[in-house]
């Protein structure tokens, strides 16, 4: 849908440029120019827009569901790790970036996704995506939101990345995680509690043409992924009519589970061995709310979380 989006709001830009507007798209890239540090500055979320009666249907469709297993005291940051990335990251941007999921649960807390910085460089597209709270993923953007001395920030980040979208088929478990500790570091360094987040049903929404490693597809996606920032999964899913081809995503229910905080007392020059002993737990703490959770949600005893 996001991706949809961008690529109409591009276009518009386009159609100003060729067009006789040309003197609106100058004006609107000076204001780029002038405005290209917000999205590492907190952005500029609007109410509003994160009000709209679409999101409401855009939840039901699914449909899906935030639940919460702990409080989360406002006086403190947190650093929520959401897995897995899935395609669409659905449960990611319907609880975190729409009201009132979030808010209702978690009252005292603004929460923000953090997303690849290259969105921000599309015309018009990184003006909603800002209203609707999504900020960078730089660690400038995610210093910003855990430096708040009040407290009160959450920043979400999808641990996984691009690279995890590449093994977003139904059913796997699969989390790209063991290699990924910067997420570690910045909590220290901000004293930002950390807490797991799974999403059941992000990888069902969608079928991927297969693509197990070693295989020319998946070497081709790996070396795309590498030069451009952004992975490129081969999937499909439903028409609007029909429910054999298309890609508007599979009606499967996601059910996106915020585990309990993990304390973590600010640290401005963490030890390699602090921040894999910190990121051990957090594994820990993972998996233990996936094992807590999975028999509500469908997955059969005999299978567990897979980190690579």
């Amino acid at each position: 849908f996001l991706s949809l989006v961008a690529e109409f709001c591009c276009g518009f830009f386009v159609i100003l440029i060729l067009g006789n507007f040309w003197f609106l798209a100058v004006l609107y890239l000076l204001w780029l120019y002038l405005d290209w540090g917000t999205p590492c500055a907190g952005g500029r979320r609007s109410q509003w827009v994160r009000s709209w009666t679409v999101w409401k249907y855009f939840r039901e469709y699914f449909p899906i569901h935030l639940i919460k297993t702990s409080e989360l005291n406002p006086n403190h940051n947190y650093l929520l790790g959401f897995h897995p990335h899935g395609v669409l990251v659905a449960g990611a941007f319907g609880n975190f970036c729409t009201d009132p999921p979030f808010k209702n649960l978690f009252p005292g807390l603004t929460p923000y996704l953090h997303i690849m910085p290259i969105w921000f460089g599309c015309p018009f597209f990184r003006e909603y995506i800002m209203c609707a709270g999504m900020v960078s993923a730089s660690k400038e953007s995610v210093s910003h939101v855990l430096n708040n001395e009040g407290g009160g920030h959450a920043s979400i980040i999808v641990i996984g990345g691009a690279e995890e979208s590449l093994n977003a088929h139904p059913g796997s478990l699969t989390l790209n995680i063991l290699k990924r500790k910067g997420f570690i570091k910045m909590a220290l360094k901000h004293g930002a509690h950390l807490v797991p987040v799974f999403s059941f049903g992000e990888n069902e929404l969608f079928k991927q043409v297969a693509n197990p490693k070693g295989s020319w597809l998946r070497n081709v996606q790996e070396k795309l992924q590498k030069i451009m920032g952004f992975a490129l999964p081969l999937f499909h899913a439903r028409g609007v009519f029909q429910y054999s081809f298309g890609l508007i995503p599979y009606r499967q229910p996601i059910h996106t589970v915020v585990g309990s905080p993990i304390p973590v007392k600010q640290n401005l020059n963490p030890t390699t061995e602090e921040i894999d002993q910190l990121h051990a737990l957090y594994l820990q703490k993972l998996k233990k709310l996936f094992e807590e959770h999975k028999s509500n949600y469908g997955i059969p005893a005999h299978k567990s979380l897979i980190f690579e």
